[in-house]
């Protein structure tokens, strides 16, 4: 196991659930002298972007994430998706959760197979850090953060191996191989099997610094060539145009990382084997739209859900539903795994007063500033820090 590999993985699932919820949140976006109190504004959209970016780069916490250390489990990590989520004004259930934790895995998982060298995994990083800058240029603070963490990324990493970043792949594609998560826009780019498993392509550029298969060459014990025999190999390969740029500016050429969410999609996730089955694979979309992949058909409609209460805390929260229906989040909260349970912050803001006031209290832990104290005993916990956050 790689002890760089955590950094790698944290930013990308990061990364993929910004992604996530700006698409949805521009799908819904209601103007401001329009919208309900129920409803999401263009404000609201930055303000939850911008508080889980805000939260995914704090200074301390990327320090505490880049120390070698090992790969955290999955339910350690799972928890640390959870505090990010809810680092704004935005609230899921634990059943919400699962849907959008399934998005960011499998996608994630996706890419790191299609990375056409080790080392390109370094790539699909940076897409995913240009792509969290342009939720943030009109921030210079947080512009200033994400670019921090880049140069972290380049002075660390521009030294590890070429069998350093094997290991790192490995231990990242050991971290996703039990997960099998049926999602729909890769079914129906024919992706993926039926049974949650990637379809490797055997065709398209090959890996940077290599060449087209297709020629063995024979040399003998000096080291000359005397021999050269061809055969085919059933793929349909051209040769690498250039090499991606690993600066802190530049031509990425490997297009694995970047938003997938970029134009309209509704979402659909399913769960292949008997760990889960959600009622949700029951609801289907009656008249899809034929240039939408159905990826994001919970979160499409998921605003739809949402309400605001009043609370005796400093800001109201907007409780996120990822079902398309009340009864359909409440089936999938009684059909979760146990394995899947984990401390999440279930917030529901009713009338009562008691209640409110311990709503308040639990919204006050997710509050960010710009400089958070960090107490000496819980610096060497990114788990604790989160709390903290």
């Amino acid at each position: 196991m790689s002890m760089r590999t955590l950094p790698l993985l944290f930013l990308n699932l990061g990364g993929e659930m910004l992604y996530i919820l700006d698409q949805r949140l521009r799908a819904q976006n209601i103007p401001g002298d329009k919208a309900r109190r129920d409803e999401w504004t263009e404000v609201d959209r930055k303000r939850v972007l911008h508080d889980i970016i805000l939260t995914m780069f704090n200074k301390t916490f990327i320090e505490e994430l880049f120390k070698p250390q090992e790969l955290y489990s999955k339910k350690a990590l799972r928890t640390i998706c959870d505090r990010l989520a809810h680092a704004s004004i935005m609230r899921l259930n634990e059943a919400s959760m699962d849907k959008l934790y399934d998005l960011m895995t499998m996608a994630l998982k996706y890419q790191v197979l299609l990375c056409p060298r080790p080392k390109d995994v370094l790539l699909v990083t940076f897409n995913h850090l240009d792509a969290i800058k342009g939720f943030i240029r009109d921030n210079p603070d947080l512009l200033h953060l994400v670019d921090e963490t880049f140069r972290q990324l380049i002075k660390i990493y521009s030294s590890v191996s070429a069998g350093e970043f094997q290991l790192i792949r490995q231990t990242l594609l050991t971290f996703f191989q039990d997960l099998h998560t049926r999602v729909s826009i890769f079914l129906k780019d024919k992706v993926q099997n039926s049974n949650g498993r990637f379809v490797l392509p055997v065709s398209g550029p090959v890996p940077w610094g290599t060449e087209v298969p297709g020629l063995i060459r024979m040399f003998n014990q000096k080291g000359e060539e005397m021999k050269r025999v061809e055969f085919q190999h059933g793929g349909t390969y051209v040769t690498a145009p250039k090499e991606g740029s690993f600066e802190l500016h530049g031509d990425r050429v490997l297009k694995l990382g970047t938003n997938m969410y970029s134009v309209n999609q509704p979402v659909e996730t399913h769960t292949s084997g008997a760990s889960k089955n959600f009622a949700s694979e029951k609801q289907q979309s009656t008249a899809p739209n034929p240039l939408a992949k159905e990826e994001l058909n919970f979160l499409a409609k998921l605003m739809g859900g949402m309400e605001i209460k009043k609370s005796s805390g400093p800001e109201p929260g907007f409780r996120l539903n990822l079902f398309t229906t009340d009864e359909e989040e409440e089936q999938a909260a009684l059909t979760r795994p146990e394995e899947l349970a984990h401390e999440i912050v279930n917030i529901q803001a009713i009338q009562d007063q008691q209640r409110n006031q311990e709503l308040a209290r639990i919204m006050g832990e997710f509050e960010v500033t710009d400089q958070p104290k960090w107490s000496a005993s819980k610096g060497d916990d990114l788990l604790a820090m989160m709390d903290e956050l």
